[in-house]
């Protein structure tokens, strides 16, 4: 590449070309000058990237800092599969390997996340004096190995052992974080 990507300044032996670690992309000094962590491309030190990589970068490290643990901890929800009118109780919860979100309860349930088809956060009302909606509980739909159709479950915000919403609530809000980060990251 002759020209750098962005600002379109051309290359010579002053104005030195540059590769941002995460897109491959060519730039001059200028464009791509900042030096963020890229641990998920096993590169130990901060690199070279983009403007635009590097907002997304710092966006993935601080969703490996805090939200995973909260997704891979888990929470207590009411389950429930298709059509069925009665709920289960289960602790939803992510798989070490990030690849499967889990349902243990009375039975043992692991979706593949690469499956999910449709996430839709579930919302109660407003709260008194304005704001936005709570999150409830969160509607999925998703495909079933071997199986044509979707299965869809409804999880719903659940009472943990201390008749506490509130892990259940941070659950939802860091997949719903998790979401956007992979849809974000897609657009790429």
């Amino acid at each position: 590449c002759p020209r750098c990507m962005q600002c379109d300044t051309k290359f010579d032996f002053i104005t030195r070309k540059h590769h941002c670690r995460r897109c491959g992309k060519c730039f001059c000094d200028r464009c791509c000058s900042q030096k963020v962590p890229l641990p998920r491309m096993c590169f130990v030190d901060p690199v070279r990237q983009c403007a635009e990589c590097a907002l997304v970068s710092q966006r993935e490290a601080e969703f490996y800092d805090k939200q995973l643990k909260v997704l891979v901890s888990g929470a207590t929800f009411l389950v429930t599969f298709g059509k069925s009118e009665t709920p289960e109780t289960m602790v939803c919860r992510l798989s070490n390997n990030q690849r499967f979100l889990v349902l243990d309860g009375d039975g043992h349930y692991e979706i593949e996340i690469t499956r999910i088809s449709t996430m839709r956060i579930l919302t109660e009302g407003l709260p008194p004096g304005g704001g936005s909606a709570r999150a409830s509980g969160m509607l999925l739909q998703y495909g079933v190995p071997g199986s044509e159709g979707v299965s869809q479950l409804t999880l719903t915000a659940g009472e943990d052992a201390n008749a506490s919403k509130r892990p259940a609530a941070a659950w939802l809000a860091a997949m719903h974080k998790a979401a956007k980060l992979l849809y974000e990251s897609r657009d790429q």
